[in-house]
């Protein structure tokens, strides 16, 4: 018995037409298939930009010229509802994004303007992709009706007096820190649902808290002794032109860095505080490692008398059963950065640790994506009313 199929594709102008016919007893025994093709002549292909479409959300990307922001904008290329209308990096104004960034070339973007010139008034929302310190200012000067989601820190703490501290220099916007909300989507969903601003976690924060959290607010962990050992690429340390991130200085080898006084410490605090409803201090080295992407926290905690590790996974599954970027792995299953390159997914998982009472915990994300733009663009979907995954589809590259 058989069966006819025919069938036409049109691409880029040129016609493909296949004509065949497949014996289902060829098609499965030996793998056998007949076709018959032609390819119709067309007219020589000129390269085009992808074609630009009305969408409902109209988006600003401040700091389109950094990592971040131009992560931002690949993310947006898919999603059927956020559409850039305003782009600024005041260094390169004037400028468009496939001139800084090649690999975004196909994509048909406003040139970048410098800040101050701006127009705000064909937009809806805007990522706020500019560096530590400079923001608190311009967001204050922003329209109110405008949805911000913030990916510096400038509004990730609640204390203006430890942002201080910790930044080295007064909080610019004091009154707009007390609407922000911190946005670790799986954590703080119903409070970023209604925000105006969302402070976009850090990616180190985000590494950490996920797998975290849901332990300490279910009793099952120590609040004392957290140690926590993390990995970053070096795209975490931004765009800049910085000696210590010249290829001579982090090829081939590991880079320790802000040993005890990262800035991401008091954001890490601060979370886990408020799960444990009592301050907990955590001890916390960062290294970058010679790779573009990808983050990895290894945090070594102490479990309460009676508390197996079997417990801890089991509070992780129910806590990250339904949620689509949170992955825990089956057990014995151990996260690793290459598996999620590109993407906006987190994986986790919990070993124990060869001393008596004590668990390993690993996750694995994207510094870029989940640790940065994806995130973003997931606060914004909840900001927006619109289904978390929109525009994150996006499978993990491999190899």
């Amino acid at each position: 018995m058989s069966s006819s199929i025919f069938s036409a594709a049109r691409l880029d102008s040129r016609c493909f037409w296949k004509e065949g016919k497949i014996a289902k007893s060829d098609m499965w025994s030996n793998k056998r298939l007949l076709v018959r093709a032609s390819i119709a002549p067309s007219p020589q292909i000129a390269w085009k930009k992808s074609e630009k479409l009305q969408k409902d959300v109209r988006v600003a990307v401040l700091g389109a010229s950094g990592y971040t922001g131009s992560e931002i904008v690949r993310l947006l290329a898919n999603h059927p509802h956020f559409g850039i209308t305003l782009m600024t990096a005041d260094r390169k104004a004037g400028q468009s994004l496939g001139s800084v960034f090649p690999h975004l070339i196909t994509q048909d973007l406003p040139d970048m303007v410098a800040v101050k010139d701006a127009d705000f008034s064909e937009v809806d929302a805007v990522f706020c992709c500019l560096p530590h310190g400079t923001t608190q200012e311009i967001i204050k000067g922003l329209p109110k009706n405008l949805k911000i989601v913030d990916l510096s820190a400038d509004f990730r703490l609640r204390d203006i007096l430890e942002y201080e501290e910790w930044y080295g220099q007064p909080h610019q916007a004091p009154e707009l820190q007390k609407e922000a909300v911190y946005g670790l989507t799986e954590i703080s969903r119903e409070d970023i649902r209604h925000a105006h601003l969302v402070a976009n976690p850090g990616c180190y924060p985000t590494s950490i808290q996920l797998p975290l959290v849901p332990l300490i607010r279910a009793n099952l962990i120590q609040l004392k002794n957290i140690i926590i050992d993390s990995k970053s690429g070096v795209s975490g340390a931004g765009r800049g032109a910085k000696e210590a991130n010249l290829y001579t200085e982090i090829a081939e080898g590991i880079h320790s860095y802000g040993i005890t006084k990262h800035r991401h410490v008091p954001e890490i605090e601060q979370g886990l505080s408020e799960a444990a409803r009592s301050k907990i201090t955590v001890s916390f080295t960062p290294h970058l490692m010679p790779m573009s992407r990808g983050m990895q926290s290894t945090i070594y905690v102490e479990m309460p008398s009676g508390v197996t590790v079997d417990d801890l996974y089991e509070q992780l599954k129910v806590a990250y059963q339904d949620e689509e970027f949170v992955v825990l792995l089956g057990k014995g299953n151990v996260p690793h950065t290459r598996h999620v390159r590109g993407s906006n997914y987190c994986l986790m998982n919990v070993f124990p640790d060869r001393i008596p009472g004590r668990a390993i915990l690993i996750s694995v994300i994207d510094n870029l994506v989940k640790g940065a733009s994806g995130q973003a663009v997931q606060n914004l979907n909840v900001m927006m009313g619109l289904p978390e995954n929109m525009g994150l589809k996006y499978l993990p590259l491999f190899p």
